[in-house]
């Protein structure tokens, strides 16, 4: 919204207005809006308007008195299956050249024209096997799709950006600066994976010793420090033109910067209090 708000200022639109009016249904129906930002970008020496396929980068396609037109696609999407609405955004700083790819608008999940790749993980086949240790998150697990678009609709009432090319940075910016702040979540898995290794240290029957408790301990100050930089970004906000607070951009990239490192030392700390035991482990199935 604060972006909406500085490109109306500018501009005369009216796309903050917009915006709210889209934020206030989604409120109303109680929806899940997925932030689609993230391009497959192709040569990444080379913006949206130098490809050697236009569609690495999602752009408009057609307009009418009806709206905009759409094609590309959208990867990496984290629980876009699961969304109801789709916001796709521009995912990187446009130059003039490049005003038929920035666009902003909101599009209903199962929008004609659109198609999702399910992605694959290492231990997809585990949920559909006997039991129900190795479910994970059985009712509310998450996923990533590649989004395809081909022509799809966007009314007007939902674009929120239409070829304000200079706006594109602060946009990704700005979301990116509340995008990395949120990974303060990574704390809560962190959580259980150090309740988990304290507890095979219970059943191996050396909570006591010395190089044990050490390892727990700088599981929790990694998780910790996780936890630390997220917070401390939300509390040094600062209030924009708009009337909507921004985290601190410094703070937010550190707790992303942790995240990138520190949950994989936690892992690999557990591994050492568990012992080979976790990546032996037979199947449920078997186990039974």
């Amino acid at each position: 919204p604060s972006t909406t708000f500085e490109i109306d200022e500018k501009h005369g639109t009216d796309f903050h207005k917009r915006f709210l009016e889209f934020v206030k249904m989604m409120q109303k129906e109680n929806f899940v809006i997925g932030g689609a930002m993230t391009d497959p970008k192709g040569d990444r020496s080379k913006g949206p308007s130098e490809q050697e396929d236009p569609d690495l980068f999602t752009r408009i396609v057609k307009t009418d008195e009806n709206g905009v037109y759409v094609s590309g696609a959208k990867a990496h999407q984290t629980g876009c299956i699961n969304s109801h609405w789709i916001i796709l955004m521009p995912t990187i700083r446009l130059t003039e050249a490049d005003k038929d790819w920035a666009i902003v608008g909101a599009i209903p999940a199962d929008a004609k024209g659109v198609t999702y790749i399910y992605g694959r993980q290492s231990c997809d086949t585990r949920s559909m096997e006997e039991g129900d240790i190795d479910d994970g998150n059985a009712k509310f697990g998450g996923q990533e799709a590649l989004i395809i678009l081909d022509n799809v609709f966007i009314p007007w009432d939902k674009v929120f950006m239409n070829g304000e090319y200079e706006f594109a940075s602060m946009l990704v910016e700005r979301f990116t600066c509340y995008h990395r702040r949120s990974y303060v979540c990574k704390t809560g898995l962190g959580d259980v994976l150090i309740g988990a290794a304290a507890t095979i240290a219970d059943y191996n029957g050396v909570p006591k010793v010395s190089h044990i408790k050490d390892k727990i301990i700088e599981m929790t100050h990694l998780n910790e420090t996780i936890f630390a930089a997220g917070i401390a970004s939300s509390h040094q906000g600062q209030k924009m033109k708009s009337g909507v607070f921004l985290n601190d951009d410094m703070l937010a990239q550190v707790c992303k910067h942790n995240v990138t490192r520190f949950p994989y030392e936690i892992s690999r700390l557990a591994q050492d209090i568990a012992g080979g035991l976790v990546v032996t482990l037979p199947s449920e199935k078997d186990f039974r």
